[in-house]
């Protein structure tokens, strides 16, 4: 049962991403239901936490309720937050939060001038070892970003309605948006049709008006998995790499980079694994979310980073007939 001293959460999809957030919220003590279109499953989810499996409807009209957390196949993300927001509940909608921006921008909408949270699953924001590159980025300590690009390529999964851009792209654009602080002026595309009419391998190439260059690469239909962002600076680069063990997820290298008469020349050394605090980063999203209801901290993934992440899919999306 939820504590009295937090915020009430429902969650609403007990799929695989909504049950992970139905039993991070009750660790936290603040998981009040769960609501899905399947009722046995909404009740299964229900009494692994001793929680009330209710209709989404009754969701939206407890006021015993204060947040809802949408975990449903995107499709569906955009009327149900405008829906959530207009109940006068915070919203936290999982990515993408819409599939066009049109939708996107209802919800950014619903939520400007209400007062209300509304933030954007951008779970990624919350890894340690993000925040402390983040870190390092406003420090100054890699220089001036050059470059930054990144792979997220696995095998699986296979979704309907999204191809491997929209269903896997927005975990780094929201991390590259956030560490350039500056919304791409050029966009472009690339994407390859191999097992049906959506895109199994996608490339997005993005320029920024300081002169940062990116580039994104993303696969379902690769046989390793690699979940790595590197950023290049002037005085050293940086690497993400989520599959590393715990230690070794942020490395540091202080390559030597000079020019001679003879052109650019390079020396290699060793990187420096960069300490990390514990913490897993869905946790820490799900707090923070409670952080904002109960105490008014400003949201770090608002949904209008949503928007901006929907807007750059768009713009880079490659059609398959």
């Amino acid at each position: 049962m939820p504590s009295a001293s937090l915020p009430k959460i429902a969650v609403v999809g007990c799929g695989y991403w909504g049950t992970n957030h139905a039993r991070t919220f009750a660790e936290l003590g603040a998981l009040a239901a769960v609501s899905d279109r399947n009722p046995e499953r909404a009740e299964a989810l229900a009494a692994r936490h001793g929680v009330a499996a209710v209709a989404v409807e009754d969701v939206l009209a407890d006021p015993e309720i204060d947040g809802v957390v949408l975990a449903l196949p995107p499709h569906h993300h955009a009327d149900q937050a405008v829906a959530v927001l207009e109940a006068g509940k915070h919203l936290l909608v999982e990515k993408p939060i819409a599939l066009s921006v049109s939708d996107a921008r209802r919800v950014v909408d619903a939520a400007e001038g209400t007062g209300l949270v509304a933030i954007t699953g951008h779970v990624l924001r919350f890894h340690p070892a993000f925040e402390a590159l983040e870190a390092m980025v406003a420090s100054g300590e890699l220089g001036a970003v050059r470059y930054i690009h990144s792979h997220r390529v696995g095998l699986g999964k296979f979704h309907a309605e999204n191809d491997a851009l929209w269903d896997i792209a927005p975990h780094d654009l929201s991390l590259i948006l956030a560490l350039t602080g500056e919304t791409p002026v050029k966009v472009r595309g690339e994407g390859s049709a191999v097992m049906n009419r959506l895109s199994d391998f996608a490339h997005l190439h993005l320029e920024f008006p300081g002169g940062i260059r990116s580039h994104v690469f993303t696969s379902r239909l690769n046989p390793y998995r690699e979940r790595r962002l590197t950023v290049i600076g002037s005085k050293a680069m940086a690497v993400f790499d989520d599959v590393a063990p715990w230690d070794q997820k942020l490395a540091l290298y202080r390559h030597k980079l000079w020019e001679t008469e003879d052109g650019w020349q390079s020396e290699m050394v060793d990187p420096n694994y960069v300490p990390l605090p514990d913490g897993l980063p869905l946790s820490r999203e799900c707090a923070h979310f409670l952080e904002c209801i109960a105490h008014g901290a400003t949201p770090r993934t608002p949904v209008a980073d949503g928007l901006a992440v929907i807007e750059i899919l768009s713009q880079g999306t490659v059609r398959h007939d």
